[in-house]
């Protein structure tokens, strides 16, 4: 199979299609807003929001299909040999922000570039990862048991390389639990790393519904909801100063309520704040955020 947009396209916008499903039957109240923004030469944008729901606060579905005469800083700073090409690029991301504090949040991408040089060039990228406000060991091991069913004998670099990635090194911490992150993919050719694409964008559902179905009904009161707004504000630092696909969205001239849709509706920072030694919150930043072998 020559390396060509269509077949990754229509993909992608499969899998939208499935994930927004999926989160509407878990919330079973809320459906998602959906738009279609077609484009100049066959671009689009489908953007699908979700908010206000009985389970999942915010939640945003985006796919995309992009075109241009040269890619961004952001895609460029590792690959500057390409820059000022001519490129097409399509891309799912997403983001669940729940109601229930003892459902985690999280964040998936799949991307590919195909850069219009004189020899042209491809890849793939993406992954996934995991951002609990409490955690349970059975699901950390659940969430890596899929990361790796995803990537084979790829799974150990992934997740190192997610872990290293989802770092606030500002915070010293990580942002979660990680999972998978990868780039620049080209691995066993065109045919190869399109099916590990597909791998890691079909393992995400078995993932995550697993964790927000045995969460979603556990009881909470106002702690554990402002632990989860404090929570949050890691959140948002990491995608404003840190995520190179904030950075990209917004280079490249993307609508940016769709760019920004990955933040959460509600966030609380406090003043040098540290929960108490012994208590379920402090026990996520100490057993449960450093990076560690889940299985």
């Amino acid at each position: 199979m020559q390396p060509t947009i269509e077949p990754v396209r229509t993909y992608f916008m499969s899998l939208q299609d499935r994930i927004v499903d999926a989160l509407e039957a878990l919330d079973g109240v809320a459906v998602f807003r959906r738009e279609d923004i077609p484009g100049p030469n066959g671009v689009l944008s489908r953007p699908r929001v979700l908010e206000g729901g009985a389970q999942i606060e915010k939640a945003a579905v985006q796919f995309t299909h992009s075109r241009g005469p040269s890619l961004p800083p952001a895609a460029t700073e590792r690959n500057p040999h390409l820059t000022g090409h001519g490129f097409q690029a399509t891309a799912i991301s997403l983001i669940v922000h729940p109601v229930n504090p003892y459902v985690p949040t999280t964040h998936a991408n799949l991307r590919f570039f195909f850069v219009e040089a004189d020899e042209p060039v491809w890849y793939f990228g993406g992954g996934f990862d995991l951002t609990p406000y409490y955690g349970f060991e059975e699901d950390c091991v659940h969430w890596h048991q899929q990361a790796k069913a995803a990537a084979g004998e790829h799974y150990g670099a992934l997740k190192t390389a997610c872990d290293e990635y989802f770092y606030l090194s500002h915070r010293q911490e990580c942002r979660g639990i990680g999972g998978l992150f990868f780039d620049d993919w080209t691995e066993g050719g065109f045919e190869s790393a399109f099916a590990f694409t597909r791998a890691i964008g079909d393992h995400f559902l078995p993932a995550y519904r697993p964790i927000f179905e045995q969460r979603m009904g556990t009881p909470y009161g106002e702690r554990e909801r402002d632990w989860q707004l404090y929570r949050r504000g890691r959140y948002a630092e990491f995608n404003l100063a840190i995520d190179r696909g904030t950075k990209y969205g917004l280079q490249s001239g993307r609508r940016v309520e769709s760019v920004l849709a990955s933040l959460p509706p509600l966030v609380v920072w406090k003043y040098d704040y540290h929960p108490k030694l012994g208590t379920p919150e402090a026990a996520l930043l100490t057993d449960f955020l450093p990076p560690k072998d889940w299985v």
